[in-house]
């Protein structure tokens, strides 16, 4: 009589990490949501040739990219890629000087000045490198997390971003009414040991650049407590935390910077997979503070079926479903999300209201 249970099943032990990719048995609602309920601003996105690994516009059909913002109920995206001087004069033509009320594009500021001079030199540079951004047609300020992981002094020591030598850096945007939006170091895992409690593992092991856990690098903790000490001491200046205030892994402390710092707010952008898997604190998050959570996607290159999850997951109520759709293996963490649902009255002030008071997009 023959069984027809296989003789041997496989064994955790035998399955590589990068094997496993389980499909989910879970039967549950698909709402296909192709526009913002209401008029969305896309706060935290990258047109520019940044980040393109050949160099080219990460938007290279401005048209379709106006078409499709156009069926998405996009009003406009925030372009942070515009860099200093040239660069940014390139993104202003191409983005915003060409279709006023679409874009807003931020500069960037040349930190690595503070390598190449003394600390009062490099300062003045950047004050005139932020002035001329102003005068050129920035929106605003991205500041990345290379400042306190990556640029360093004459000395070779980092500096972070509450080094009081670049502080007039921040009284001057506030000057020149240019929001700051700042990302400060990176998930909490890539600042952890990479062993097998890292729930990031596998996405450490394909980008070993993104480990930050090596002597020599600030702790995540010195990092944040770094953002908190200038934000507080800039209460004049407007922020925007990216990516869930830099620290989506704990909405209290998000919450609790909120509530302490009236200048400070944040955006979603990159963030789907941290606050899906807590849905009732990231929805509690958006609530109670109706006024400083702003909706950015950080979805690069921009892709239409990337904001119809987005507005999925901010307007139904729809569970455990993957928020990287026609990815084996997910992105940025190895897990399903479930929707905010959060109430219509909520959406105008998240998808634009928001941004719209701290970035004038023309």
């Amino acid at each position: 009589m023959s069984s027809s249970h296989p003789s041997r099943l496989l064994h955790p032990d035998d399955l590589p990490l990068g094997s496993f990719t389980p499909k989910s048995q879970v039967r549950n609602d698909l709402h296909h949501v192709p526009r913002s309920a209401v008029p969305s601003v896309d706060a935290h996105n990258h047109l520019g040739r940044w980040l393109h690994p050949e160099g080219d516009w990460m938007a290279p059909d401005v048209g379709w990219l106006l078409e499709m913002m156009d069926r998405c109920n996009l009003r406009a995206v925030v372009n942070l890629d515009g860099m200093w001087d040239q660069t940014l004069e390139e993104n202003l033509d191409r983005y915003d000087r060409a279709h006023p009320g679409r874009f807003a594009t931020f500069c960037q500021l040349d930190w690595s000045l503070l390598g190449r001079h003394d600390p009062g030199r490099a300062v003045r540079l950047l004050l005139r490198q932020l002035d001329a951004a102003a005068d050129a047609g920035a929106r605003g300020v991205k500041v990345w997390k290379e400042l306190g992981l990556r640029w360093r002094d004459q000395t070779g020591a980092l500096v972070l971003p509450d080094d009081p030598r670049i502080a007039d850096v921040f009284t001057r945007a506030a000057e020149l009414r240019l929001p700051i939006l700042i990302h400060t170091a990176d998930p909490v895992a890539f600042f952890e040991p990479v062993d097998a409690s890292n729930e990031r593992i596998g996405d450490l092991a394909g980008n070993p650049e993104w480990w930050f856990g090596a002597p020599g690098f600030p702790t995540f903790e010195r990092l944040m407590a770094a953002l908190e000490t200038l934000v507080a001491a800039h209460p004049e200046t407007t922020f925007i935390g990216a990516h869930v205030g830099c620290f989506a892994e704990d909405l209290r402390w998000v919450s609790r910077m909120l509530t302490a710092h009236p200048n400070f707010h944040v955006d979603l952008g990159g963030r789907m997979p941290e606050l899906g898997r807590q849905p009732r604190a990231a929805r509690r998050l958006i609530l109670d503070h109706p006024r400083q959570v702003v909706f950015g996607t950080d979805q690069f290159p921009i892709e239409e079926e990337g904001y119809h999850t987005w507005f999925r997951f901010l307007e139904t109520d729809d569970e455990a479903f993957p928020y990287a759709p026609g990815c084996e293996i997910p992105p940025m963490g190895r897990w399903d999300v479930s929707a905010l649902d959060l109430p219509a009255e909520a959406l105008p002030a998240l998808y634009a209201d928001n941004i719209l008071r701290l970035v004038d997009v023309g």
